[in-house]
């Protein structure tokens, strides 16, 4: 099995590094990492570039123009472009403890996506660890709440996968098989603005026969403090969401199969912005 690690990001390149620097630690490695870039400048790209220099396995940068909070779309884009059999999403604002990918795996099984949570770090920590006063975290760090999710205990997540009942997924933390995310066409384009776009992707694998496990007290990751995103969109976005669950749907119109099909070698879907003097990307 192969597996890709594909990681949001808008605009906070301090952010992207420290995730991907925790990536680099990892005690099992993903054969490949995206970042699905939804928009960013200069500075974001240049942190990639880093990371394309000095990772033992392939960086590729995914990108598209900043036309407002389009994450579904970029999500889409790479998974399109992923090149492997299971998928691991998480946000560009995490950082992971050295075991995330491994316990991932632990726990993919075929008809199963797997849904985690994470840990919230204070805005002070926050501040601290983006300046480097801090390098490390755990569950007793001083700033870290809900610290339950931040607690890697192996045989109490066995329990917890039995015994827990589903709950609505975060795409910042959350795996599956690539084939089942193209059964179901990704995720909904029509979900522009914050909100309710890994909920609706949830519901239609569950509606397709996917069943979820909960995965607690492994897959450890600690989420960077940020003001909250406009919520203009949550309404309109909630509609479709629940136009969903009466519709029973396992697919979506608006979806991946669009740029799955638009994929081959002279468009390999690599979206990143240009150098000046260089060639413009291929946009879709």
């Amino acid at each position: 099995m192969t597996v890709s690690l594909i990681i949001s990001t808008y605009n906070w390149p301090r952010a992207l590094y420290l995730c991907l620097d925790s990536v680099m630690q990892q005690s099992v490695l993903p054969d490949e990492i995206l970042v699905a870039d939804d928009g960013s400048g200069m500075d974001t790209r240049d942190v990639v570039r880093h990371f394309e220099q000095i990772s033992p396995v392939p960086v590729r940068h995914i990108w598209h123009e900043d036309r407002g909070f389009r994450v579904a779309a970029i999500r889409n884009k790479a998974i399109a472009a992923s090149r492997s059999d299971y998928l691991i999403q998480i946000d560009g604002d995490l950082i992971l403890q050295r075991n995330f990918i491994q316990d991932h795996l632990a726990f993919a099984r075929r008809g199963c996506y797997v849904a985690g949570s994470r840990g919230m770090l204070t805005q002070r920590l926050t501040q601290q660890v983006l300046n480097g006063e801090i390098t490390s975290l755990s569950p007793l760090t001083r700033g870290v709440y809900c610290s339950n999710n931040v607690m890697r205990i192996p045989i109490m997540s066995a329990f917890y996968r039995m015994l827990s009942p589903e709950y609505n997924p975060r795409s910042c933390n959350m795996a599956l098989w690539r084939e089942d995310a193209l059964r179901v066409n990704g995720y909904d384009e029509a979900f522009e603005g914050w909100g309710f776009e890994d909920t609706e992707f949830g519901l239609r694998l569950k509606n397709s026969g996917v069943r979820q496990l909960r995965i607690k007290f492994r897959a450890v990751a600690f989420h960077l403090f940020h003001e909250k995103v406009s919520r203009e969109r949550c309404l309109t976005n909630e509609h479709y969401y629940l136009e969903s669950i009466r519709e029973h749907r396992t697919r979506c119109k608006r979806g991946i199969d669009q740029y799955v099909r638009q994929l081959s070698p002279d468009n390999p879907l690599f979206l990143y912005p240009p150098l000046a003097g260089e060639a413009l990307p291929r946009y879709l």
